[in-house]
């Protein structure tokens, strides 16, 4: 990151970037959930659920694309080894070994919730002090308020079958 950029950051860029690169291996595991959950989805409304959970596998990425981006500005390196993500996760990963819909929306949601807590743990640390990262992680959290939603609504549907 260039100079000035550097100067105007007032949080420990080193524990910022640990920080990140814990939402990093967060967002590279929701990234797999989702898209594993995807391919093993069975029961009512699995068209529907399959395209969200499709859409969310998405979102994770692009999520760990902005995380990375951001990382490397701040001088820090990506964890480089998948392996490293499960040391360094916030919210875990929660295998679909029952592949029904219903199981995988509860697990969904569950990580979803995690995220929303560890984003606004980041909104707080960053506020008045990385204008960045701030942003960044307001845009995230957008996004992961949005998935819990998105996911209670077809739970709410499919306990309504």
């Amino acid at each position: 990151m260039g100079k000035r950029g550097t100067e105007i950051i007032k949080v420990n860029a080193t524990e910022l970037v640990k920080k990140l690169n814990k939402a990093f291996a967060d967002e590279w595991l929701a990234y797999y959930q989702y898209w594993i959950g995807a391919q093993v989805a069975k029961g009512p409304m699995k068209e529907s659920i399959i395209a969200e959970l499709n859409q969310h596998a998405a979102d994770e990425l692009r999520h760990s694309q902005m995380l990375s981006t951001r990382i490397v500005q701040l001088g820090g390196t990506p964890i480089l080894e998948p392996k490293d993500w499960y040391v360094h996760t916030n919210c875990g990963y929660s295998a679909p070994t029952d592949p029904h819909v219903k199981k995988l929306l509860e697990q969904n949601i569950d990580g979803e919730r995690c995220a929303i807590n560890i984003y606004q743990e980041l909104i707080d640390f960053t506020k008045d002090k990385d204008i960045l990262t701030y942003d960044i992680a307001q845009q995230i959290l957008a996004d992961e308020v949005e998935h819990e939603d998105d996911l209670e609504n077809l739970l709410e549907d499919i306990n309504l079958i």
